[in-house]
């Protein structure tokens, strides 16, 4: 009989005997995960396997729907800044300005997206970031993108946070980037029962925000100005919201301090304080 036994690199070897089993091996991790599927302990089981095959400190993984607010599917961090405004905050509302949540709104092909590498351009300057993300100690981020169901996208994201202060290396993103395919399956075959009703657009929240903002507060925005707040508040600046909506840089910035002057503020911060409490509704 042949023996397979790892090596002093990793690697194996026959040797006379019985089989040697390698329960820490990467593949064993994945076997788990698929063994798993359909069951309680899948997210659990998939997480181990992800982090077994290069170093995350974190991981969310949620599910977006198009008409009602996403599902925590399952969580597991190092640092409890991490989660610990994610159902209050967050779920509650937060997340319709998350870059996140525009890859569900935008339908991206399936498969590996780094925060970074497509988040607004001013994403790290808005209120968004300052009164969440940045308290969440979270440093870089990626996620797999998959479609279970029409009308909806499971997104695993991984996180590297202050627990190890370091960004994920072109090793790691090689080796993410290698198992987006099974990832990606795995995900469509859980969650296949999961549904969803409706068709989310920005136009629906930003008609949404128009009419809270005159029951509430008496405040009465164009469509346009609207739209310009609701793009400022997701961090994109004023080139980025002329591409697009279609006007110059110098007309959203007409429509910035119109929109100012409607409400009474002077800074991003005060929009954020009076929009959030609307969204979250």
């Amino acid at each position: 009989m042949i023996t397979l036994k790892t090596g002093s690199t990793g690697g194996i070897y026959p040797q006379g005997g019985i089989i040697r089993a390698l329960p820490n091996a990467t593949e064993a991790h994945l076997g788990a995960a698929i063994s798993a599927l359909g069951t309680e302990g899948f997210t659990a089981a998939l997480y181990g396997w992800l982090h077994r095959s290069f170093e995350i400190d974190n991981t969310t993984m949620l599910a977006y729907f198009q008409t009602r607010r996403p599902e925590i599917l399952f969580t597991q961090s190092r640092m409890p800044q991490v989660h610990e405004k994610i159902e209050t905050d967050y779920i509650s509302g937060a997340y319709l300005l998350d870059p996140f949540h525009e890859l569900h709104v935008a339908r991206v092909a399936e498969g590996l997206y780094r925060l970074r590498e497509f988040a607004p351009d001013q994403f790290q300057r808005n209120e968004y970031y300052a009164s969440y993300y940045r308290r969440t100690t979270l440093i870089d981020e990626v996620a797999y993108v998959a479609y279970p169901a029409d009308g909806v996208s499971v997104q695993i994201c991984l996180g590297r946070d202050s627990s190890s202060g370091r960004v994920f290396s072109p090793r790691d993103l090689e080796v993410a980037q290698r198992l987006s395919a099974i990832a990606c399956g795995l995900i469509r075959k859980q969650w296949a029962g999961l549904s969803s009703s409706g068709d989310y657009t920005d136009a629906a929240l930003v008609r949404r925000l128009r009419d809270e903002l005159v029951v509430r507060n008496g405040i009465s925005l164009s469509q346009r100005q609207s739209e310009v707040a609701l793009l400022i508040l997701r961090g994109h600046s004023s080139v980025s919201i002329g591409l697009r909506l279609g006007i110059s840089p110098q007309t959203v910035k007409v429509f910035r301090k119109q929109l100012y002057r409607k409400c009474g503020i002077s800074s991003q911060a005060e929009l954020f304080s009076l929009v959030m409490p609307l969204l979250s509704e």
